[in-house]
């Protein structure tokens, strides 16, 4: 039997999906490296069946834990995984990024100076290393700036630093970039960025979908998708140009890319490329086409990428489709009580509605994305779609205890915006 092993960990599939996507094309083992979230899911993977193997940090060594499986596959949806992954297949000959690549696409620093060497975006940027290189960034930078993480995704320690008395709050920080903040143009009641979701073969690229947005939350919360995105066919003509330049400049030839790009005055900006599937774009791609990008990504690894036509394409769609979620406040709290998903659930064009989070489970005040729940809908138009959505959250509403001493703090799903409530 065909043997497929996912190098797994906190990421764009769960167990779940990998199970109902990938478990048709062979036997699938989870390759677990040591981490909170794989402990903490340990329970769920062996409820499910999944075969399982523990792995070290070590590339070399994880490479011949996973050779004792005889893996005709090996792939990752996890993007603190994609180093290692690429390590592993380089190892055993299999299809994947190549170690170089891997590096380019996790590291925003080289990620950033591939493209510069490449005449891709004039983005100007600087790594700090040390605190000692908080001056020449600012002045290389300027203000306003954004401060990321050189390896990091769903926003963690990611800063707006908008002036001066800003900058000096964070006189530490290392192993991080500063860039130029991107001012998006104006884009109504959606967000001012896009991403693009591409799947590669032996370098031969299709790209399934640019996907829309809806507005960030400060600083840099995701707050869903949608497809097909509210842009122009000439605009996104332009949007998958700037990603075959970024591909190439990349040296990637085989995986999965979820580019996310900037819609400026000046035209489209890339923001980063991940070497892996978005966060929540299977599940979305799932209801709207009913094809999995889990299975795409499968069949890439095993060398029998699926061709332009069995592939999704967003612009075939008759309707909207969107992913929105409800952010975490920004507070240290514990959320007591959550009502109104049976009602959600009943509201026409409401596909899936879950919560991501449990009576008894914490959020804290931090600038990563937290989300409560996940919805996904469908309706006729955009327009059509928003008010769907805000009829939603009208249902939804979330109960935070701060502290033990302090009241309970009851919010409806259109009051929670991501800040810090007063």
């Amino acid at each position: 039997m065909t043997s497929i092993v996912v190098v797994y960990d906190l990421g764009a599939a769960n167990p779940v999906e990998i199970r109902t996507g990938i478990g048709p094309l062979g036997e699938v083992s989870l390759a677990l490296p040591p981490s909170p979230h794989n402990a903490e899911l340990a329970p769920l993977i062996e409820r499910l069946g999944l075969r399982t193997l523990a792995i070290p940090e070590d590339p070399a060594q994880a490479a011949e834990r996973i050779r004792a499986l005889r893996p005709d596959a090996v792939l990752t949806f996890s993007d603190r995984r994609v180093r290692l992954t690429a390590h592993v297949t380089h190892a055993l000959d299999l299809p994947g990024h190549d170690p170089g690549a891997a590096d380019v696409l996790t590291d925003k620093l080289l990620q950033r100076d591939a493209l510069r060497r490449a005449g891709i975006d004039a983005v100007r940027y600087a790594g700090i290393r040390s605190a000692a290189d908080w001056p020449a960034a600012l002045a290389a930078v300027g203000l306003p700036a954004v401060l990321k993480p050189r390896r990091g995704e769903g926003s963690r320690d990611t800063h707006l630093i908008p002036d001066e008395a800003a900058a000096r709050t964070l006189p530490t920080a290392e192993g991080f970039v500063l860039e130029e903040y991107l001012a998006g143009e104006d884009r109504g009641e959606f967000g001012d960025y896009v991403s693009v979701e591409t799947v590669l073969a032996h370098g031969r690229t299709h790209h399934v979908a640019v996907t829309g947005k809806f507005p960030l939350l400060p600083p840099f919360r995701e707050r869903g998708h949608i497809w097909p995105a509210p842009i122009a066919d000439d605009e996104r003509a332009r949007l998958l140009t700037l990603v075959d330049r970024a591909v190439a400049a990349l040296g990637v030839h085989t995986g999965i890319l979820h580019t996310e790009i900037k819609l400026t005055p000046d035209g489209p900006r890339i923001i980063e490329v991940n070497g892996r599937l978005g966060g929540h774009i299977n599940e979305l791609c799932l209801h709207a086409t009913g094809r999995s990008l889990t299975e795409a990504a499968a069949r890439v690894a095993l060398d029998r990428p699926p061709s332009a036509s069995e592939l999704p394409d967003e612009r075939s769609l008759d309707a909207v489709f969107g992913i929105r979620t409800t952010p975490a406040p920004r507070l240290n709290a514990t959320l007591v009580k959550a009502t109104g998903a049976a009602n959600v659930r009943r509201i026409p064009g409401v596909l899936a509605y879950r919560r991501l989070v449990q009576p008894g489970d914490r959020v804290t005040d931090s600038v990563q994305t937290q989300n409560l729940d996940l919805l996904v809908a469908t309706a006729a138009t955009n327009r059509d779609l928003l008010g769907l959505i805000a009829r939603t959250q009208r249902e939804l509403e979330f109960v935070f205890k701060p502290g033990e001493d302090a009241p309970s703090r009851a919010y409806r799903g259109d009051q929670l915006d991501g800040s810090v409530p007063r």
